[in-house]
């Protein structure tokens, strides 16, 4: 049984950073990708960023680049995002996801993933 748990998720000021994690199990985790999405009010879920856990290989969208950083730890089934220099506009329900490992074109589309987390609130205050 697939499951992911996200977590970490809170209200910070502006410039401020968090720590989301994302705990996997049911699935083998060093096989597969981790990608995180975020949805806001009104908006459309946007990928944001991915790793793949065979080769530790990221990708980040514009809006994130630099800001935020993913990483994985095999030995716990886990995947972090650390989040710096958050801006309002951040603010968003965060999901993690799981799937099979391919292109990034494919692993930053929410389309192609096939198991999903809750879900976490961040909020970003000014």
């Amino acid at each position: 049984d697939v499951q992911l748990q996200a977590s970490g998720g809170g209200l910070v000021q502006a410039g401020g950073s968090l720590r989301l994690s994302c705990a996997a199990s049911g699935f083998r985790f060093d096989a597969y990708a981790i990608g995180w999405f975020r949805q806001a009010p009104g908006k459309e879920r946007e990928g944001i960023t991915c790793i793949s856990n065979s080769d530790g290989s990221t990708y980040y969208a514009g809006s994130v680049k630099g800001r935020f950083t993913i990483t994985s730890d095999n030995t716990k089934n886990t995947v972090y995002l650390q989040m710096n220099s958050l801006k309002p506009e951040d603010t968003a329900v965060y999901y993690c996801a799981s799937a099979r490992p391919g292109p990034f074109s494919n692993l930053m589309d929410d389309r192609w993933y096939d198991a999903w987390g809750q879900g976490t609130q961040v909020t970003v205050s000014s």
